[in-house]
This record gives structure tokens, sequence and C-alpha cells, in this order.
């Protein structure tokens, strides 16, 4: 319980500080965007790391030497924890935004971090707003930044690959960037598993070879969905043999 209580007083006493912070980045804005942009995706995930460190997280990364450096990417994971993405955002090479749910917005301070670093919310109920978010999501990449999304729709409950959603992967298809498969492991074991409590556990993220959607037979391109799915869940049982 004690992890849990000291994330919760380190959130609080991140956001209020980043009052601070966002005023100081707001000065650098007015001089250079990108400078601005740098710095806080770099505070924010400097945040998520000290939340990985206190939880206890354990992590063992496989193949991020392989994501391209130098090029906009779509990263497709599967999604079975909240600390997915404090996982997953601690890591990613350049300014990456996430595919989040609306309500996170609500969240003050948080959602004003997230829309800094190019993160865009998802009314899964409102068809017209969801295909608003990757119609942006595609003129995000575009404009250079990477986009990360759960394509299953939400978190798994029982741990399952569940299926991936076709509309995802319109973000790739429609300006070629490599998609990223990402395949988490164990992630519910630090958190959900044992609701409200934090367990330090062993967590596996593994990055896989780019995907270009241009080089796939056009079988697979139809149905890349379907053919993501496959590499992350053979990623998911090469994960197993390093627990």
């Amino acid at each position: 319980m004690i992890r849990t209580i000291l994330i919760v007083l380190f959130l609080i006493v991140y956001l209020i500080s980043s009052i601070f912070v966002w005023i100081f980045e707001a000065i650098v804005g007015v001089f250079s965007k990108k400078a601005m942009e740098r710095q806080c995706f770099h505070f924010v995930q400097w945040g998520f790391r000290c939340i990985r460190k206190i939880a206890g997280i354990r992590l063992e990364t496989i193949g991020l030497e392989d994501v391209p450096r130098d090029q906009p990417v779509l990263y497709i994971g599967n999604h079975c924890s909240f600390f997915d993405i404090v996982i997953s955002y601690s890591q990613v090479p350049g300014i990456t935004g996430f595919i989040s749910k609306k309500e996170v917005k609500k969240v003050p301070l948080l959602s004003t971090w997230m829309t800094i670093n190019h993160c865009l919310f998802l009314d899964r109920k409102d068809l017209r707003q969801g295909l608003k978010v990757i119609t942006d999501a595609i003129e995000e990449v575009r404009r250079g930044y990477s986009i990360f999304i759960y394509p299953e729709g939400t978190r798994s409950k029982d741990g399952k690959l569940g299926d991936f959603k076709a509309g995802s992967f319109k973000i790739s298809t429609r300006t070629d960037c490599p998609i990223i498969p990402v395949a988490i492991t164990n992630s519910s074991d630090v958190f959900e598993d044992h609701l409200p409590f934090i367990k330090p556990t062993k967590v596996i993220i593994r990055y896989g070879a780019p995907i270009i959607p241009s080089q796939l037979a056009p079988e697979d391109k139809k149905h890349i969905n379907d053919y993501t799915r496959g590499i992350i869940a053979g990623m998911l049982e090469d994960n197993k043999k390093h627990m």
C-alpha cells in the first residue's frame, strides 16, 4: 500500500510543480517552439520514469534499438494495464502523441501536458469524433510526430489479446510511416491484478521490426490489422520465455 500512496503523493507534487514548468516553457516557446516541445517531452518522460521507479518495476526492454530515430512512426501495442503508458512513454526516443480515452481530458494539468505532447483524446462511442481523431493523428505524423495507439480499444481484463480495430492503421497506410509492433508482458501484475496495491514486478516490453505498409503483400496490407496482431501475438509468446 505504501507504494500506491507514494505514487499518489508524487503525482500531486509533480502536477502542481508542473504549473511553474509550464510557465517557463511558455516563455521558451516564444523563442523556439521546437525547444519547448523537446523539453516538455523530456519532463513528462522524467515523471513517468520516477513513477516506474517508485512502483518497483523491473523493466526488461528488447528491440528498442530497431525503432527509427529519423522519422515518425506508429506504435501499435497490446494493452493490459494503466502502467502500459507509464512504461512505454518513458522509453520512446522521440516526441510521441498517445491516443487516449476522452475521460483523461477532464483531469486538470495532466490533460494540458498531454495536449502539449501531441496526445489526442478519443470518444469510443462517437464514430464521427473517432474518425476525426484518426485524421488528426495522420496530420501529426505528416508534421513529424510519432503516434502510439492501443488498437484493441480498451484494456484487456483477462490478459488475452483482443481484436485490432482496422481504423487505427490508417495513420500508417495513409502516410506510409513505419508501424512498430509493441508487446508488453506482465504489466497488469503491477496494479490491476491486486487492486489497490502496487506490486514490484518484472515487466517485459518488446519492440518488433518496423512494418512498412507499402512493402507488404497486397493481402497483408488489406488486412494489416490482423497481420500486425499476429506479429504481436508471436512477440508475446517470445516474452514468456524471458519471464
